[in-house]
C-alpha cells in the first residue's frame, strides 16, 4: 500500500503494474504524482508551483538581460537628457 505524499490517502498500487516515471493522479486530492521508485513504490508530487517558478525564473532572466543591455550607456544618455530638460 502506498500513501499520497500530498494528502496521505492510501493508494492501492501493485509494483508490477506501474513503471518508474509514470504519472498518476491521486483519487482523493487529484494531485499529480510521479512514480520515482518501484521496489518499493515511492511517489513524488509534481507541483504546479514548480512549473510557475520556472516560468518566473525565465521572466527574471529576460529582465536581467534587458538591464544588462541598457548598461552600455543608454541609461546614462537618458539621465543626461533629463538634466538638459531641467536647465
Amino acid at each position: 500500500m502506498v500513501h499520497c505524499p500530498e494528502c496521505a490517502v492510501e493508494i492501492d498500487l501493485d509494483e508490477d503494474e506501474v513503471e518508474e516515471g509514470e504519472i498518476l493522479n491521486c483519487p482523493e486530492c487529484e494531485a499529480e504524482l510521479e512514480v520515482v521508485q518501484i521496489h518499493p513504490v515511492h511517489l513524488n508530487v509534481i507541483s504546479e508551483d514548480d512549473d510557475d517558478d520556472d516560468e518566473d525564473d525565465d521572466e527574471d532572466d529576460e529582465e536581467e538581460e534587458a538591464e544588462t543591455e541598457s548598461d552600455d550607456g543608454d541609461v546614462q544618455d537618458e539621465v543626461v537628457d533629463e538634466e538638459e530638460e531641467e536647465e
